[in-house]
């Protein structure tokens, strides 16, 4: 069985809300299905990203000295 949406206020400012509405006439789509859509690639995102630092938790750090450093060293700055 499908779940029942949710309902919420949610205050966009006027220009935001302008090219959103512009959008879903153009989509031919919701507003709540771009938000939905927008708020999932957020999520998805935040996912990758921790799941990223999950992998590299055992990498050696490096300061922000010696990364210049080694930017320069190899022709990168």
């Amino acid at each position: 069985m499908p779940e029942t949406p949710k309902r919420s206020t949610i205050y966009f400012q006027p220009q935001l809300h302008a090219a959103l509405r512009l959008k879903s006439a153009h989509t031919q789509r919701s507003l709540s299905d771009l938000v939905n859509e927008a708020v999932r690639a957020a999520l998805a995102e935040d996912q990758e990203d921790l799941a990223a630092f999950s992998e590299r938790v055992g990498e050696p750090t490096m300061s922000y000295e010696a990364l210049l450093d080694d930017l320069k060293a190899h022709g990168k700055i």
